[in-house]
């Protein structure tokens, strides 16, 4: 009977193994290196993973109580699952995933009498990887055939460290008023995403399509552009995001401008901060007129100057033409001009521009705001960059009221950027509620102890708003990180 319920719970216990291995996997996109040496809490990996598995194997190699063990274990993973705000999606892959650990960990059990558990996980982790290639490789021919085919297709391709999905956007809303447009969803970036877009979301009579490119390593836009072969490029802010991945900003670049590797470009507009030289169908853009003479680079072809920016609009002159949209942040006037050279290219007049950028929304999440209880919320949890978080508390600054910001600091950069936005926080806000303990000790050393608020958990948020807010408050959400950040 004993042995009974031992083996049911090694059935539990290696399921459980299972779903905290590959949650982590999915968070970091299936890469294994990255949940090893690039997970931001390494903890959980001995607290839910190496300790359990040890203490499950000394006491089952020692007694017949193993199961106690499988019990504590299950009840302590159930409260690490109940504060997740990002749990597992039980895809096709995932489920392959399950099916491929029970297999082996039953013929394991049967052919050499022994309940292992890090094998069977292993095994059907390099398992997963064969068979998603197989997959990978049979969805990506059929996307070329797809793309091939649509034989009167303009692909617009973009890519930059901050704000792509911005001018992803605006670029398809400026031009559906000419063109019967389609743009990558949500911030869809990968090559896997783009071919699954394709394969399941492209409309055959698509006569431009505006593809998101995003990287974690060099490699990633080539991927992408060598499949897509944009017509027409664009080159938004380079900075340091996700440069832990990269290691230098030389390198960044280096990736970003993989995109102009496309067999097809018409033309590129890349800006500044890619320190390019223009060619005569590559255009430089930019607010700095005067960039560094010793590099050896002239000014941008395309000078954005006299930007404004309010808690209702933003506007600013391109090529002698002003511009205005319902768009907040002077960091937007960068992105909007971008979509507005592309526009123009593509045969749309300035009046054209204008009346879409007069009826452009907010893309959501991204310095989105919002008017609720006789309280101002500047929605921006979906920006996580030092420029765009700086330019938010500068639109902050604007407001006469009492300001509240509520943010995780910035994710995968380092500590000095972190430094720069803590001081910036406490300099424009009465209140600075940190979310999470990732950048909360930065934040402790350079604000006010009377403005500083940490919140431990999402749970806790809308307690923090009711004792923190009151009507008449300006709240800024700052970037978001889940909650394994």
């Amino acid at each position: 009977m004993l042995q009974l319920v031992n083996s049911l719970f090694y059935a539990l216990f290696i399921l459980a193994m299972g779903y905290y291995f590959i949650t982590n996997l999915q968070w970091y996109s299936y890469k294994l290196n990255r949940v090893l040496f690039h997970h931001t809490k390494t903890w959980w990996h001995f607290v839910y993973f190496l300790i359990p598995f040890a203490f499950y194997m000394l006491v089952s190699y020692t007694s017949d109580y193993g199961f106690v063990v499988v019990i504590a274990y299950l009840a302590l993973l159930f409260q690490w699952y109940r504060g997740l705000d990002k749990p597992l999606v039980f895809t096709g892959r995932v489920k392959r995933f399950f099916a491929a650990m029970l297999l082996f960990a039953i013929f394991i059990a049967v052919a050499l009498n022994h309940f292992t558990v890090i094998i069977p996980i292993f095994l059907a982790y390099f398992i997963s990887l064969f068979i998603e290639k197989m997959l990978f490789n049979g969805f990506k021919v059929k996307a070329e055939k797809k793309i091939e085919a649509m034989e009167n297709l303009t692909v617009v391709g973009i890519t930059a460290s901050y704000g792509k999905t911005s001018i992803k956007n605006y670029v398809e809303h400026l031009l559906k008023a000419k063109y019967k447009t389609y743009a990558t969803p949500r911030s869809v970036n990968t090559l896997g995403g783009v071919m699954k877009d394709v394969n399941d979301d492209l409309p055959e009579d698509t006569e431009v399509y505006v593809v998101e490119m995003g990287a974690r390593g060099e490699g990633d836009i080539a991927e992408i552009t060598t499949f897509v072969n944009p017509h027409y490029v664009i080159v938004g802010k380079i900075g340091p995001a996700h440069i832990e991945y990269f290691k230098t900003m030389e390198n960044i670049r280096n990736t970003k401008m993989e995109i102009l590797q496309t067999n097809r470009l018409k033309e590129a507009w890349i800006h500044e901060s890619a320190m390019v030289k223009p060619e005569s169908n590559i255009h430089t853009f930019g607010e700095n007129a005067n960039l560094d003479i010793r590099a050896n680079i002239p000014a941008p072809k395309y000078v954005i100057e006299d930007v404004e920016a309010t808690l209702d609009a933003t506007s600013f002159t391109l090529d002698g033409v002003r511009y205005s949209a319902s768009i907040l942040g002077a960091f937007n006037a960068m992105n909007l001009a971008a979509a507005v050279l592309v526009a123009k290219t593509l045969g749309l007049s300035d009046e054209q521009i204008q009346e879409g950028l007069s009826t452009l929304k907010a893309v959501d999440h991204r310095l989105q705001r919002i008017d609720a209880g006789g309280k101002v919320i500047l929605d921006d949890s979906f920006n996580g960059n030092i420029d765009g978080m700086m330019a938010s508390f500068d639109l902050a600054s604007t407001y006469k009221g009492r300001k509240v910001v509520i943010t995780p600091g910035l994710v995968e950069v380092d500590d000095e950027l972190n430094v720069q936005v803590a001081k910036k926080a406490n300099e424009v806000f009465d209140v600075v509620v940190v979310t999470g303990d990732l950048n909360y000790t930065i934040f402790k050393e350079h604000v006010d102890p009377d403005k500083l608020v940490k919140l431990a958990s999402k749970a806790e948020m809308e307690e923090m708003l009711v004792e923190q807010t009151a009507v008449g408050d300006l709240i800024l959400f700052a970037n978001d990180a889940p909650s394994f950040v």
